[in-house]
């Protein structure tokens, strides 16, 4: 017996959850951002703020967030932000959970479901000008 549990052997999170933790392509803030919101799970802590730079004709120019959040929230908003950058207001709010956990290549338990759609939910907010906080 190697001491190593299955899920431990299986691995908790996916390459694409480690890297994207590890190394977040759009975490830091966004100055000059003209939509911005933050929100808070209220189930485990994690907390995102999502700023977005959305151009007069519509078109998302550029997302970043910053947080305190675990590997699969932050590993969620850095996709989100990649997958919401140069669409349309409209395109952007057409994102749905199935398309980030694609690019996460990971099958997320239900108990932490809420870890990978936060962002989404903060995203949500900020297209629609409700900045909670």
């Amino acid at each position: 017996m190697s001491g190593v549990t299955p899920s431990a052997s299986s691995g908790l999170y996916s390459d694409v959850i480690r890297d994207r933790w590890r190394r977040p392509r759009h975490r830091g803030d966004l100055p000059g951002a003209n939509a911005v919101a933050e929100d808070v799970n209220p189930l485990c802590g994690d907390r995102v703020r999502m700023m977005l730079s959305i151009a007069p004709e519509g078109r998302i120019s550029e997302a970043r967030f910053i947080g305190d959040s675990c590997a699969i929230c932050t590993a969620s908003a850095d996709v989100v932000a990649d997958l919401v950058s140069g669409r349309t207001r409209n395109e952007a709010a057409a994102l749905e959970v199935g398309d980030v956990l694609a690019v996460l290549q990971a099958e997320i338990r239900p108990t932490r479901m809420r870890c990978a759609t936060l962002p989404l939910s903060v995203l949500a907010l900020a297209l629609h000008g409700n900045a909670k906080r």
